[in-house]
């Protein structure tokens, strides 16, 4: 899977995005420290165990750099930044029921803004699916010759 680029400078605004989904009863903000059992066993239950590592590091940084979809209480989605590498976005997603309804890009944008706030001018989403998502709600583009990243060599397994 490929990387692509972010121009921080230049993103959608966010506070059109955050009203959008209070209006549907989902707040999107930081992960908070006591949280952190509860985050990496949701990751982990709907995703993957190598997300839930990446999810650990970002709850460990500081500022912490993960975010959550929250809808009546109950974490829906999350997003990341400054995992496996400095600058990258991800790992991020959203509960299958939760989808369409807007919480992945607000994820997406919240992360990015953040980024940018903590000084970043470009953001490298990192071995990207669905391209056509982030040159949407990002203005995000391809860089070419980008596969495998920095995810090359990594271990499938502990045998």
């Amino acid at each position: 899977m490929t990387d692509m680029l972010v121009k921080l400078y230049a993103l959608p605004p966010l506070e059109p995005v955050l009203n959008q989904q209070s209006a549907q009863g989902i707040s999107i903000r930081r992960a908070i420290a006591p949280e952190r059992h509860h985050v990496l066993q949701w990751v982990r239950n709907h995703f993957y165990e190598g997300w839930g590592s990446e999810c650990e590091v970002a709850l460990s940084n500081r500022p912490i750099s993960c975010w959550l979809a929250v809808e009546h209480g109950h974490l829906i989605g999350f997003g990341c930044y400054d995992c496996t590498a400095k600058g990258f976005f991800g790992p991020t997603g959203v509960s299958e029921a939760a989808r369409g309804k807007g919480a992945g890009a607000a994820l997406l944008l919240a992360c990015l803004h953040d980024m940018r706030w903590q000084g970043y001018g470009y953001g490298i989403i990192g071995g990207v699916g669905p391209i056509e998502f982030y040159e949407r709600v990002a203005g995000a583009v391809v860089i070419p010759d980008s596969t495998p990243s920095v995810y090359a060599g990594m271990l499938e397994s502990a045998e």
